[in-house]
């Protein structure tokens, strides 16, 4: 809870009323005031469950925004990868913004609008590390959005509008353009970024024709798009509604208890077995951004392809070793398994497995469990990024691979796993639950190269490296080993024998 003895006040209007939030550091002398909270559509409950998103109501005087508002998520304390704890309550569509010059309406600084990961069915805007505060710094005044997640968001229900956490996605970003004037932002400069399940958020309102009048550029970190198809988006929602002993219908989903649709979410949507992680690579999520002939008429690639979103700039990338973390625990049982045989189980044979493992001595130089994370890591993520970067052809695009290795020890050590990038992005190594991520005393150096590529971005259009759109290939390295180029040339060539 925030200490309101203490607070040294900031007040801003909306369309729908005049908000309070907070100091942090000194007004005009590098300070930021975060306004949390704040409401963008009606609680999404009653009557309004499975509805689309309808515009929060006005208010009379000042509303108190000091307190992050409810999230999505829920019972989760947020002590995974990323601090995203939940927050209690029905008013789950919310913003928060930073701003150093709140009030200021002729500022016109540039926006940066951050949607959270999460695979689509867990995450929280709550995070402290995604407070805005050193992008406040730069001169950018940054929000952060909530959307439904699981079932509630994205599952197919018979007579209830599609795709619902995009729908919130998208009035999210009205709210910035009609708002963030009044927190000095400028509505025409809007970055929109996110991570993971966040990033392929960014990558689906790229490709989306509804959304390009939303914002101007975008950076994807390691993106991971759903794009389910109906069928499959169709069968989940009706073996969700069976194992619920209701009609798939929102009068028949209405009644049951949230809880009991996240059991049955949880259950219909397991992936486990044997083949539990071939499965996935082929088949992908199936409960996120459904393609459903209205709000989304075709796969994300191909919308990109297709020259949707050409007009504005993106960087995207991954990390080295996204997905490894799922085998470094049993690497002592899988050094005994031939690697032939390990990777063929998860697809990958003949002359493309050749191929693969001659492109990737280095990796396979660290034993089994480190080239079968690779390679599930570069199905999952990085082919994603040559395949995204190639279909934007001459569009301006930038390319990075983040290799930083934690150094903690555990299932993360000596590994660039899935999320390690964020907090050296937002420049918050000093924030809670860092160290057991990165290890201790992460570089404060590659914190400053990250971040400063990404605020040069959102300010200027431009990361700071050469384009992949004017020469195929070139990808920025952030955090490699000591002597690695900064600027490859060619920064994806291991993942070439999988495309």
């Amino acid at each position: 809870m925030t200490d309101t003895t203490t607070l040294r006040y900031a007040e801003a209007d909306t369309v729908t009323g005049r908000v309070r939030g907070f100091w942090r550091g000194e007004p005009g002398a590098g300070g930021s005031a975060a306004f949390l909270g704040i409401p963008f559509a009606q609680p999404p409950v009653g009557d309004l469950r499975f509805a689309a998103p309808v515009p929060a109501q006005p208010w009379q005087g000042v509303r108190d925004a000091l307190e992050y508002g409810a999230t999505a998520q829920r019972g989760d304390p947020g002590v995974t990868l990323i601090p995203e704890p939940s927050v209690p309550g029905d008013a789950t569509l919310n913003v928060n913004v930073f701003t150093p010059v709140p009030g200021e309406t002729r500022a016109a600084l540039p926006v940066l609008v951050w949607i959270h990961g999460g695979g689509y069915f867990a995450g929280s805007p709550a995070s402290p590390w995604y407070d805005g505060r050193a992008f406040n710094r730069d001169g950018v005044v940054t929000v952060s959005i909530s959307y439904r997640l699981g079932f509630d968001g994205f599952g197919w229900i018979e007579d209830a509008p599609s795709n619902r956490g995009v729908r919130d996605w998208l009035l999210a970003l009205e709210w910035v353009q009609a708002n963030i004037a009044q927190f000095g932002g400028d509505p025409s400069r809007v970055t929109i970024a996110g991570q993971s399940a966040g990033g392929g958020a960014v990558l689906t309102l790229l490709g989306m024709p509804a959304a390009q009048h939303l914002f101007h550029s975008a950076w994807a970190l390691s993106a991971a798009t759903a794009d389910v198809a109906s069928a499959t988006w169709q069968r989940i929602g009706r073996d969700i509604a069976a194992r619920l002993g209701v009609a798939p219908t929102r009068a028949g989903l209405s009644a049951v208890p949230e809880e009991r649709i996240v059991e049955a979410q949880k259950a219909a949507t397991e992936v486990s077995g044997s083949d539990g992680v071939t499965k996935l690579l082929d088949d992908g999520l199936t409960l996120g951004p459904s393609i459903d002939g209205d709000l989304i008429t075709r796969p994300t690639l191909e919308s990109i392809a297709a020259g949707v979103g050409a007009d504005k700039p993106l960087v995207l990338g991954a990390t080295e070793d996204e997905f490894s973390m799922i085998v470094s625990g049993a690497a002592s049982k899988l050094r005994w398994i031939p690697l032939a045989v390990l990777l063929g189980k998860a697809g990958l044979k003949g002359g493309t497995r050749t191929a693969y493992l001659a492109a990737n001595r280095d990796v396979v130089a660290r034993g089994h469990a480190a080239a079968l994370g690779r390679y599930v890591t570069d199905r999952m993520f990085r082919t994603a990024v040559v395949k995204t970067a190639t279909a934007r052809g001459t569009a301006p695009t930038w390319v990075y691979r983040y290799a930083f290795r934690s150094t903690q020890p555990g299932m993360t050590h000596d590994m660039a796993v899935h999320c390690i990038d964020v907090p050296f992005w937002f420049d918050c190594l000093d924030s809670v639950r860092v160290e057991p991520l990165t290890g201790p005393n992460p570089p404060q150096s590659l914190a400053d190269q990250t971040h400063g590529a990404a605020a040069s971005f959102v300010v200027d259009g431009d990361p700071g490296w050469p384009a992949w759109s004017s020469a195929p290939g070139t990808t920025r390295v952030f955090g490699g080993a000591p002597g690695t180029p900064a600027v490859d040339p060619d920064g994806y060539a291991p993942v070439a024998p999988l495309l």
